[in-house]
């Protein structure tokens, strides 16, 4: 984040650039700055700096978007999953209620796991018993649980874990763009911390000039 704290990135951003549009589209400033050590060479290394935290701010928000699509996947199946998983569940309790051993195999005896990977591996299980066993298969399908609905719902399965695996990716490189950024605003916000301390000193006696370089350095 920008070390002057009154300005969001894309505002210090923006004020940054029009400091240095200023600078080279104004004679008097450029040379009186250049007298202040600020000339073509220094002010090319600033320049350099701000076009490192354009690259990097817009990336870092590019890697955000991406991470929230992600997320928004991966919600999105988990809660057809849920859904359905519920669903059968319910149906198996009633079909199988006088059937603990086969309640223990379909591991629906029990309340239903609160944590992710314990509620994940609880539905797989379901799944893995159910698709496959003749017998388990008709008793489902007489409350309407077909093959071919338990082998749809393994495929969701599946599909959950792919899009929670990218998600965890996104977020992962969306963690390293914000550092990355972060790193190339602290450089930025120092250089210009002194440009614009240099520069009240150098435009002291011109304040119409000194407004030119930005709201920033106004007393």
């Amino acid at each position: 984040m920008a070390t002057n704290k009154t300005l969001s990135e894309a505002e210090a951003l923006e004020q940054y650039r029009v400091s240095f549009e200023n600078v080279a589209s104004q004679p008097e400033i450029a040379t009186i700055m250049a007298e202040f050590g600020y000339d073509e060479t220094l002010l090319t290394e600033g320049k350099t700096l701000l076009t490192k935290a354009r690259q990097t701010y817009d990336f870092n928000k590019k890697e955000d978007d991406e991470t929230s699509e992600a997320y928004n996947n991966f919600i999105t199946t988990k809660e057809n999953l849920a859904n359905t998983y519920t669903l059968h569940r319910k149906k198996a309790k009633v079909i199988f209620r006088k059937e603990p051993v086969t309640l223990s195999k379909l591991s629906i005896s029990g309340s239903l796991p609160k944590s992710y990977i314990k509620w994940l591996e609880a539905v797989k299980k379901f799944y893995a018993v159910a698709f496959g066993d003749t017998e388990i298969e008709t008793k489902l399908a007489k409350l309407k649980v077909t093959p071919t609905e338990l082998e749809s719902t393994i495929a969701l399965i599946a599909e959950l874990e792919i899009n929670r695996a990218e998600y965890l990716r996104e977020k992962g490189e969306s963690q390293n763009a914000t550092k990355t950024k972060d790193k190339a605003f602290g450089e930025l916000d120092d250089w210009m911390s002194e440009f614009y301390t240099v520069g009240k000193i150098a435009l002291e006696d011109n304040p119409q000039l000194l407004e030119s370089l930005g709201k920033f350095i106004r007393s």
